[in-house]
């Protein structure tokens, strides 16, 4: 595997973030495998799960990214592990997470397959 750096994923981890924030479902979905499975507080999701959020426009308002940690976790799978701070859409108060993501290279590029987020306490 040619050697990525945490940069180059924390990049594309943003990208998801931008269409979250943009109300963006195509730029969301682009940026995930048709197999993605996220574990949310809410249940499982699937890609177009996580599309259709956005159906309605933006969900997060402004959100920070750090503590960022990259692990490669086999031949052309790497797991992205942050915490973010969010101001959800409507919202006044800012929340905090853990997330861990995981990122595969395919034919079209690096694709998020797997996220899980767990509440800061």
């Amino acid at each position: 595997m040619e050697k990525v750096t945490i940069e180059e994923i924390l990049a594309l981890e943003t990208m998801v973030w931008e269409a979250l924030v943009a109300g963006d479902p195509q730029a969301d979905g682009a940026m995930l495998t048709e197999d993605f499975l996220g574990v949310y507080t809410s249940g499982f999701s699937d890609k177009a799960g996580h599309m259709e959020q956005l159906e309605g426009g933006a969900v997060m308002a402004d959100y920070r990214l750090s503590a960022a940690r990259l692990v490669e976790i086999g031949a052309d799978h790497v797991l992205l592990a942050y915490r973010a701070e969010y101001l959800a859409t409507g919202k006044t108060d800012w929340e905090a997470m853990y997330i861990s993501s995981i990122w595969r290279k395919t034919a079209d590029g690096w694709r998020n397959s797997f996220s899980q987020d767990t509440p800061a306490a």
